[in-house]
């Protein structure tokens, strides 16, 4: 592609040595024989790399065209041979390309930077690129932005998108965008496409985390796995001081009592593999209270021989330490953690009923 870029800029009045001689002709009409010459033969040209001007041109080219005598086609393959032979050396071209190069070696923020400029100098139209957004991602914009920008977003995107984004916001928002959208009709060209290239900025320009995963879902994992009394407490304080908090954080935990509404009994042999028989047998010995019914579940989606092999070593071991039955409770959760990490078993989210 970067051949076929560099002929394609040729005016043609450059001296020809060491191509051929005989051929005088702009570089985008070479361009246009080469890419004529190699789809003609099979080839595989993937035009998808050069800019979108240049992949423009080139079709307008082509279809301008009409035939060729085989004297100029020879010199325009020397002249395409000769260019191949003298480069040492190619680049990506475009800053997507070289960020996808560099990808691991500059900091994000560099990046980040980077592709801002580089969409503030493109012109390609940027709502061709906001309408690979998916709906998750453009929400957030209709709750921030300026009624009159929301409304020239909705204007641009898919009736299909544009209506699963409205039916997603607020009622009186909802309608206030609506009505916005009928004014629209005189608004120009070009301050629809700076609205866009904003917006372009805003979807693109995430901020560098120094976590990668969710700050929720990161204290609902510490809270798996930590004693029941620290859980509660830490519980009890975000429903002191954010009840809005404790819901999200009590959605991300998974303890040993929520075995029961959470894993589906053909799913309860997996885990169980993956745990040493003592640990089962500690774990579900030493089940009081709401845990009870967790290790009830568990025994009664096994095999009936190894049920029954563990009730016998639960009668045999006698009374259990609360803090050793908790450990190996954790442990089970552990293992089942990592099965949903794995993607062999999958949580499932019983719908909470509404009064």
């Amino acid at each position: 592609m970067a051949v076929l870029a560099q002929i394609g800029t040729r005016t043609g009045n450059e001296p020809a040595r060491p191509y051929h001689p005989a051929v005088e002709m702009p570089g985008r009409q070479k361009a246009a024989i080469i890419v004529q010459l190699l789809l003609s033969e099979g080839a595989d040209v993937p035009l998808l790399g050069l800019p979108d001007h240049m992949q423009a041109a080139l079709t307008e080219q082509i279809g301008t065209m009409r035939s060729i005598d085989r004297d100029t086609l020879q010199g325009v393959v020397e002249e395409f041979c000769a260019i191949l032979e003298r480069v040492g050396l190619s680049f990506p071209g475009g800053i997507e390309g070289a960020l996808k190069m560099l990808d691991g070696r500059i900091s994000a923020t560099a990046a980040s930077r980077l592709r801002r400029l580089a969409g503030a100098s493109s012109k390609a139209d940027p709502w061709d690129k906001i309408a690979g957004f998916e709906v998750e991602q453009l929400l957030p914009v209709l709750g921030e932005e300026s009624i009159e920008v929301c409304a020239v977003m909705l204007s641009k995107l898919a009736v299909s998108k544009a209506a699963d984004l409205l039916g997603r916001l607020p009622g009186d928002r909802a309608r206030r965008i609506a009505y916005s959208m009928s004014q629209t009709g005189n608004i120009a060209p070009e301050i629809v496409r700076r609205i866009g290239m904003a917006l372009i900025g805003q979807l693109e320009i995430q901020p560098v985390r120094a976590f990668e995963d969710n700050p929720i879902d990161r204290v609902g994992a510490i809270l798996n796995i930590s004693p029941a009394a620290t859980r509660d407490a830490v519980m009890q304080g975000f429903e002191e001081t954010d009840q809005g908090l404790a819901e999200q954080v009590r959605k991300t935990i998974f303890t040993f009592v929520h075995i029961p509404a959470r894993i589906t009994p053909r799913d309860v042999p997996k885990f169980i593999r993956g745990v040493d028989q003592s640990v089962l047998v500690t774990a579900l010995g030493g089940a009081k209270g709401d845990q009870t019914e967790a290790a009830e579940f568990i025994l009664a989606n096994m095999s009936q021989r190894m049920a029954a092999s563990l009730r016998e070593e639960i009668a045999a071991l006698g009374r259990i330490k609360d803090k050793d039955a908790e450990t190996a409770q954790t442990a089970i959760v552990i293992a089942i953690r990592a099965l949903e990490a794995g993607g062999e078993l999958v949580l499932t989210f019983p719908e909470v009923e509404e009064d």
